[in-house]
């Protein structure tokens, strides 16, 4: 939980999205390594705080969990560098094709669920 709220710094879209990706990043990226850790380790690695957290997740993925995921896979992977992803948060998603980096993971971890859905 500390980790949560030092990324989020009390940002209440960014804690929900930070304990969302924490729970189900092992079921929609079983492959990756520390379970639900590694987004957390990811949006620090970036720089992604606060309310970019959910600016990410809202205005970059739709609100869509796996293109989160995806996308913080994508920069791990180096199918999206750091400055893109960050221009993308700034400009409301707007310069950066989630789906051409979302299809570029799963072709890469053909395990990651794409089209995984909350129940």
């Amino acid at each position: 939980m500390d980790i949560i709220v030092k990324l989020s710094e009390g940002n209440p879209g960014a804690v929900r999205v930070c304990i969302e990706a924490m729970q189900h990043d092992p079921e929609i990226d079983p492959i990756g390594a520390l379970g639900g850790l590694a987004p957390m380790l990811a949006l620090d690695t970036i720089g992604i705080y606060e309310s970019r957290i959910w600016m990410l997740y809202k205005d970059v993925c739709g609100e869509r969990l796996p293109y989160f995921l995806a996308m913080l896979r994508g920069w791990q992977l180096g199918f999206l560098p750091e400055a893109t992803l960050n221009a993308a948060i700034d400009n409301y998603g707007r310069g950066l094709d989630i789906d051409a980096i979302a299809a570029k993971v799963c072709e890469r971890i053909p395990e990651f669920k794409l089209d995984w859905k909350a129940m």
